[in-house]
């Protein structure tokens, strides 16, 4: 199956959201991993290196948050998405989650086919076609940093240059949340602005290339979407 060659683990101290998503995941191809527990997620990820953890938030002894903060500890893990599931939709969940490097966060109830396209989603992310070390492709988007282009459904967009700086720097990473102190240091140089600044670039650039790519991540940053 198309998928067979990618390993997702589960951990969740709840055996029927384990059962439940474990079924539906290896339905579409996926090797599917399991951990009742935060200790056991983390040995089980160390040994088997997995493409993507789905890592409860709320588990007893050791929480998600503590969980995903090890797991980046381990450089053998540096490429392993991690996406949180919680019930807690409060934004001091997704803050604390996006702050402890997950890469996406997902609440429950969970539906199966709109975690299935998250998945893919995430697991695309290293489909960012980088054809040279200054020109990324990126679905309809290409950006171009030796000739200073844009082009969107390949039509070229204008943007200035604190923009086209900006969205390039998102689209190096597609998924990163780049905090705003990381904005001003690689657009901005360290300069002082102030974050309506920043909040007004990223509206421009989504007058041009809509919303669907740049993401805000209250509290945060923002992230490029695939």
């Amino acid at each position: 199956m198309k998928n067979s060659k990618k390993t997702i683990l589960l951990v969740d101290d709840e055996e029927d959201i384990l059962e439940f998503l474990s079924y539906n995941l290896e339905k579409e191809g996926y090797n599917v991993l399991k951990a009742s527990d935060g200790k056991s997620g983390l040995e089980i990820a160390k040994k088997h290196i997995p493409d993507l953890i789905l890592l409860d938030v709320m588990m007893p002894e050791m929480d998600g948050i503590t969980v995903c903060e090890k797991l980046r500890a381990i450089d053998s893990l540096d490429s392993t998405f991690i996406v949180f599931l919680t019930a807690r939709s409060e934004e001091y969940s997704e803050l604390a989650g996006f702050t402890s490097g997950a890469d996406d966060y997902v609440t429950k109830p969970i539906k199966p086919r709109l975690l299935i396209s998250r998945i893919e989603a995430i697991l695309r992310r290293s489909k960012g076609d980088r054809i040279s070390d200054q020109e990324i492709r990126i679905d309809d988007l290409v950006i171009n940093k030796t000739t200073h282009q844009i082009f969107y459904k390949s039509t070229e967009v204008h943007l200035a240059k604190k923009e086209f700086n900006l969205l390039y720097l998102l689209m190096t990473v597609p998924g990163k949340v780049f905090s705003r102190e990381d904005i001003i240091s690689e657009v901005w140089n360290d300069a002082y602005v102030g974050d309506r600044t920043i909040d007004v670039h990223v509206r421009k650039i989504r007058e041009k290339i809509g919303n669907r790519y740049i993401r805000t991540i209250k509290g945060v940053g923002y992230k490029f979407n695939i």
